[in-house]
């Protein structure tokens, strides 16, 4: 979620947005000795009707004679200040009971350790308003997107020509690259392609047009966690939509986790070994490990398919190719190689996660993604797409194709000259981004100039690294974000992403779909927007 802003005239002057609204699991007056009594004297708590103190310096203009203060909502009704609290905690109850948790930052074990030191995952309180129409042109998009990634992985002489510049400046990228070429050049063939894709949007507050930030090609996250949000706001409203003027019949399903597990499902399927596993390619601390666990249940409990879980340097340690290309890793066939890491720098500090990363892909393992799909993601493939011309080489559909080019915000390389002099003048209308995921990369306003004016006087390719995109103003709106046991009140803008899953042996499409959603709020004055990273929370939709 990387190009976050609320359009001018929708924010607020700071010095007149409103005080955040805290609602803490306990009263601000229990300090350390009562928290110890009420654990040891169940009696002494507080009643569930004192459990959460509400705090908010009252508003004059909020507060009118013989009613109580109300506050709009992210769905743009108002909430009674007495129905707050209550809906607060049952949030966090239901988060509980029902697995949409995380890693607890606080414990040294929560990303290692299954079941040790669980927190709520981040969320916004009530979902986010989004229009029909928009969201149905978001979700009729993913068929096209799927197929447009396999088209253009098929093309290596374009991504490797599309990405020269940039891999002489960036190694990372040159890393991939390199695999790439010795792909191509060993004629590998992948006959078998999986893609698990996200592609993200934001709506444009002046012109109401849905406008993609990126698409992801490479460890798609929260397929499980966001099923569990929208059946959270479900379950709210239903039981308080009246109070809150609001109808949960109107949070679309979410079916995200059941769709990847079945596409994972159907590529096992066509690898034709029945004792075969899913291997998920991990982090060494994973506090968003439930998410990827909540896969490996829906895997084993709908289709009877066993998953396991390695580090690139476990894989690199214990992976063996034999004579036909099979990958054994800890004595077990791989059918699936499930990315849920290895797209950052940071997940290969040695070259023994590039050595299992090349092993992989020599591999007649189905590969999630494989190297040209991982390319197919980079930001700079994203603006050579979006030149003049080039969807017409991979697209034969003129409608397809202008459903795309619709969907497409400005995007300049740093090759020409005019767009970086437009940038350096004006900065605040422009977002510079590297070839990175996950979110803390992207740079804003006045970085921006500073940015562009040290690689000019550095000169050489260095502008390659990144490309330019517009800064798209999506409306704010006055939420209720929940991290950590506490809601804080307060203004922000919503990024829509739509997952898609793809699947092709030779020449025969097995599927292409939609697969669901995730819906990503953060405060609007924040310019990041990964829940991961600590920017955003998870939300869901609802349709107006």
């Amino acid at each position: 979620m990387g190009v976050a802003f609320p359009h001018p005239s929708q924010s607020l002057p700071l010095k007149n947005q409103p005080i955040p609204f805290l609602c803490s699991l306990y009263p601000p007056t229990i300090g350390t000795h009562s928290l110890k009594s009420m654990m040891n004297n169940p009696s002494s708590s507080p009643s569930p009707s004192l459990a959460l103190k509400c705090l908010k310096s009252p508003d004059p203009q909020e507060t009118h004679k013989g009613n109580s203060p109300k506050h709009e909502s992210a769905a743009g009704r108002s909430v009674p200040e007495e129905v707050l609290p209550k809906l607060v905690e049952e949030a966090l109850v239901w988060s509980s009971l029902h697995g949409l948790v995380v890693g607890d930052g606080n414990n040294k074990k929560s990303g290692a350790v299954p079941g040790v030191g669980l927190v709520h995952a981040p969320f916004a309180l009530l979902p986010v308003p989004f229009p029909k129409s928009q969201w149905r042109q978001a979700c009729e998009l993913a068929p096209i997107f799927n197929e447009l990634v396999d088209r253009v992985s098929l093309d290596g002489k374009f991504l490797q020509d599309s990405l020269s510049r940039t891999k002489n400046v960036d190694a990372f990228t040159s890393r991939l690259l390199d695999i790439h070429a010795m792909m191509l050049a060993d004629n590998k063939k992948e006959e078998i392609r999986l893609g698990l894709h996200r592609s993200d949007y934001m709506l444009d507050a002046e012109t109401n047009l849905l406008l993609q930030i990126e698409l992801n090609t490479i460890s798609c996250s929260f397929p499980g966690l966001s099923c569990l949000v929208s059946e959270l706001h479900r379950s709210l409203l239903n039981h308080y939509g009246k109070h809150l003027g609001l109808d949960s019949k109107k949070v679309p399903g979410n079916t995200t986790v059941s769709r990847f597990a079945h596409a994972l499902a159907k590529a096992w399927n066509e690898y034709n070994n029945s004792s075969a596993v899913v291997m998920f390619v991990v982090s060494n601390e994973e506090r968003n490990m439930y998410d990827q666990h909540w896969l490996s249940a829906e895997l084993m409990e709908r289709h009877g398919v066993n998953t396991i879980r390695k580090t690139l340097a476990e894989i690199n340690e214990e992976g063996k190719l034999l004579p036909d290309g099979t990958l054994c890793v800890d004595g077990h066939t791989v059918a699936v190689v499930y990315f849920r890491s290895g797209y950052s720098p940071n997940d290969y500090p040695s070259e023994s996660e590039w050595k299992a990363r090349l092993l992989m892909e020599q591999s007649s393992s189905i590969k999630c993604p494989c190297i040209s799909y991982h390319l197919v993601g980079t930001k700079k493939i994203q603006q050579e797409l979006a030149k003049p011309n080039v969807l017409e080489r991979f697209l034969e559909n003129k409608d397809d194709i202008a459903k795309v080019r619709k969907c497409f915000a400005g995007l300049w390389s740093l090759e020409d000259s005019a767009s970086v002099g437009d940038a350096m003048e004006r900065p605040e209308y422009f977002v510079l981004k590297p070839q990175r995921e996950g979110g803390g990369n992207n740079i804003y306003g006045d970085d921006i100039r500073e940015t562009l004016t040290r690689l000019t006087i550095e000169g050489g390719e260095g502008l390659s690294a990144y490309i330019l995109m517009q800064r798209i103003f999506p409306t704010s709106y006055l939420s209720y974000l929940v991290r950590e046991g506490i809601c804080h009140h307060d203004y922000a803008v919503s990024e829509l992403g739509i997952y898609g899953a793809y699947l092709r042996n030779k020449d025969k499409v097995i599927m292409n779909d939609q697969c669901g959603y995730l819906m990503r709020t953060k405060v609007s004055s924040s310019n990041e927007g990964g829940v991961a990273a600590g920017f955003a929370v998870l939300d869901s939709i609802y349709l107006t």
